[in-house]
């Protein structure tokens, strides 16, 4: 089961860095990325907390390294992560998933990253200038998710 795990965790850290590329909406300072959202709600459903920080870290961190990224993905992206993942554990109900990943992306992701991009980036923006644009890439990659985990066969693979 963990040579399952660490592949489809595979398989998504390359989807998720080769979209990041392809599919991004640049909004301010931040590139806002629906598909991070979409593989946060997957990877929490179908492998848990842990797996879908790891998975969102090791995307942020990708991207960044190839110069596509930025640093406000790592607190949206893995705090979103992380709450869906609580939430879809405690419940095994996609939705609470979808709205784990918009709240802790879109809202506390949102005004995490504006210590980040003042203080390390040296952007000067209002505290909640990032809920905006990350709330708009989390609740449509997580809408598009919650579609994709209703496909019967996608609730078979772990």
């Amino acid at each position: 089961m963990k040579t399952k795990k660490l592949t489809i965790s595979s398989l998504l850290i390359a989807i998720g860095v080769i979209a990041g590329n392809i599919i991004f909406i640049p909004v301010g300072v931040a590139k806002c990325f629906p598909v991070q959202a979409t593989i946060n709600v997957i990877s929490a459903v179908l492998l848990g907390p842990g797996y879908g920080v790891a998975i969102a870290f090791c995307i942020s961190l990708l991207r960044n390294v190839l110069g596509t990224g930025s640093l406000l993905a790592f607190p949206g992206s893995m705090i979103g992560v992380l709450l869906a993942g609580i939430l879809y554990r405690k419940t095994k109900m996609n939705l609470l998933a979808v709205v784990g990943e918009i709240f802790g992306t879109g809202i506390i992701g949102g005004i995490l990253a504006f210590p980040i991009a003042n203080i390390i980036m040296g952007k000067k923006v209002g505290a909640l200038f990032f809920v905006a644009p990350f709330l708009i890439s989390t609740i449509g990659g997580s809408l598009i998710a919650f579609f994709i985990l209703r496909v019967p066969r996608f609730k078979k693979t772990c």
